[in-house]
């Protein structure tokens, strides 16, 4: 079993507030708009193994350390993450093209700074956005969001609430 915190668009955030998250979780992946390298310190220094890709804001620096997507397995779940995804109905192309490619059971973006958690009939497959934990934006509440993995299952799917936009 992994517990996973998913975080997109900090925009260059540090978000300390996330910390108790840290400290419970297995694994924390990024979906984009990091802004600052300096802003992931934290969850660098957990130790937690940290998977991200770039977003549409990302320095050229930030580009090469992450890639546009990243595709992979996670206690037998296939997983395809990239920024710019859209949702079922509505994806980009990149999206497209990795699930025809891929065939994820988990298709994660972030990108909208809303969260979203969609079952995708049509294509088999869960997409998750979890909004933004940044302030940057015309969210009003910053998100980020935790679940399990275990055995090819997603369970204790939990929305996270940090606060109004704006407000440090």
């Amino acid at each position: 079993m992994k517990k996973i915190l998913l975080v997109s668009d900090n925009h260059g955030f540090h978000a300390h507030e996330l910390l108790t998250y840290i400290d419970h979780c297995d694994q924390i992946w990024h979906a984009g708009d990091i802004g600052n390298p300096e802003s992931l310190e934290l969850f660098l220094s957990s130790g937690k193994p940290f998977r991200a890709v770039y977003g549409n804001i990302d320095s050229p620096q930030i580009r090469y350390e992450y890639p546009e997507s990243l595709s992979f397995s996670e206690e037998g779940l296939k997983i395809c993450m990239l920024h710019i995804g859209g949702y079922p109905g509505k994806y980009s192309r990149l999206a497209k093209s990795l699930i025809a490619s891929e065939k994820p059971d988990l298709l994660i973006s972030g990108h909208s700074h809303i969260l979203k958690v969609m079952p995708d009939e049509k294509n088999k497959l869960l997409h998750m956005n979890p909004g933004s934990y940044g302030h940057q934006g015309f969210h009003i509440i910053r998100t980020a969001l935790i679940f399990q993995i275990e055995q090819k299952k997603i369970s204790n799917l939990n929305a996270i609430e940090l606060g109004k936009r704006g407000i440090l």
